[in-house]
């Protein structure tokens, strides 16, 4: 996997809404402009063992399923939003084969449709899980990213404690510097 994407937030679908960095700030950036970067994002968290090449319509069909998901996940679903999901959910998924040496591939006539199966399916069983109950908002002030808060306590508060809290850290430590 590479730094391009970020991983971490603790389900696919999660990763995935984070492809829209800086969701409804000044610095909001699109991670998918175009087909090859959504088949590096496919690349880096799919299940396939060779390279996705997806064709330029399925980058909208990416970035509509994202924005249905991120929708779903905050509790902002519209009836044709929640339609288009359950599209995109209802396409057919990788198909497991065994090779011939014995590993495991993943294949599936369209890959990039297939991916957004996947990524539809696995943010329908969040929200109707008990995992839903710890699904967290970045408390960093320009992130607002969503995570799934696995602490045994359940009082995370950044997406990554090395970008977003180390960011606070920094920050409350410069406020007591600055006021003594």
């Amino acid at each position: 996997m590479t730094d391009r994407f970020r991983a971490g937030a603790g389900r696919l679908c999660l990763d995935f809404i984070r492809t829209l960095r800086y969701r409804g700030t000044p610095s909001e950036e699109e991670e998918l402009p175009d087909a090859s970067a959504w088949g590096a994002w496919i690349d880096a968290f799919g299940p396939y063992a060779v390279p996705v090449r997806p064709t330029s319509a399925s980058v909208g069909d990416a970035r509509a399923a994202r924005e249905a998901i991120h929708a779903l996940l905050t509790g902002s679903l519209r009836p044709a939003t929640r339609q288009r999901l359950n599209r995109f959910a209802a396409l057919p998924v990788p198909a497991p084969s065994l090779s011939a040496s014995g590993e495991v591939r993943w294949q599936a006539p369209d890959p990039a449709s297939a991916m957004l199966a996947l990524l539809a399916r696995d943010a329908l069983d969040l929200v109707t899980s008990p995992e839903f109950a710890r699904v967290r908002r970045c408390a960093g002030p320009r992130c607002g990213a969503l995570f799934l808060d696995t602490s045994r306590p359940g009082t995370r508060r950044w997406c990554s404690m090395e970008i977003c809290g180390n960011q606070a850290k920094k920050s409350t430590y410069r406020a007591k510097v600055t006021a003594s």
